[in-house]
């Protein structure tokens, strides 16, 4: 029986066909059983709702910060979480579709916690982050990629969602960035 390789991927948003495919062609030639399993963080519905307000009262500085409602940041809760499963939902579908066995979950947790424990518990071999660019976070070393580095005990390969190989080679990110 061949040993199962598993690749924890951490990811922002639903994957597209394309990145699906690139994910799954980075394992083509490995003998073993490759194994997906897709993490994707429910967004936080209290900040959701304090970015909001804080693009309102910007118009007016002078306001005093309002306290947030109960009710309106489960709201935003609920449809946070409605929003991630229907992107884990079409992630795992293009990974399936690109010849993958993949499996996932949404997470409430901190996104490298999660990423870590997932990685610890499912045995896994090496992490993917599929991120959109995040220049600033990435220039101070905040980002997922480098906190991930840092903190669990496999490779981490960073990649850009939406673009192909050649596109994030081009700009310093990705498989150019090990």
């Amino acid at each position: 029986m061949s040993e199962i390789y598993t690749v924890v991927l951490l990811v922002e948003q639903a994957l597209s066909g394309a990145d699906a495919a690139q994910v799954r062609s980075l394992h083509e030639s490995l003998e073993e059983e490759v194994r997906y399993h897709v993490l994707l963080p429910v967004e936080d519905a209290a900040a959701r709702v304090e970015a909001a307000m804080g693009a309102v009262s910007a118009d007016t500085m002078t306001a005093p910060r309002m306290p947030l409602d109960p009710e309106a940041v489960e709201t935003v809760r609920q449809e946070s979480e409605r929003e991630s499963s229907r992107d884990l939902a079409a992630t795992l579908e293009a990974l399936r579709a690109a010849g993958a066995t993949a499996d996932g979950k949404v997470v409430d947790d901190e996104p490298i916690h999660a990423l870590a424990a997932a990685v610890a518990e499912l045995d896994g071999r090496e992490a993917i982050i599929l991120t959109r660019s995040h220049v600033v976070s990435e220039f101070f070393h905040l980002d997922w990629t480098s906190r991930a580095r840092r903190k669990i005990g496999v490779p981490v390969l960073h990649l850009l969602e939406h673009e192909n190989f050649d596109e994030q080679a081009g700009s310093g990110e990705g498989v150019t960035g090990l």
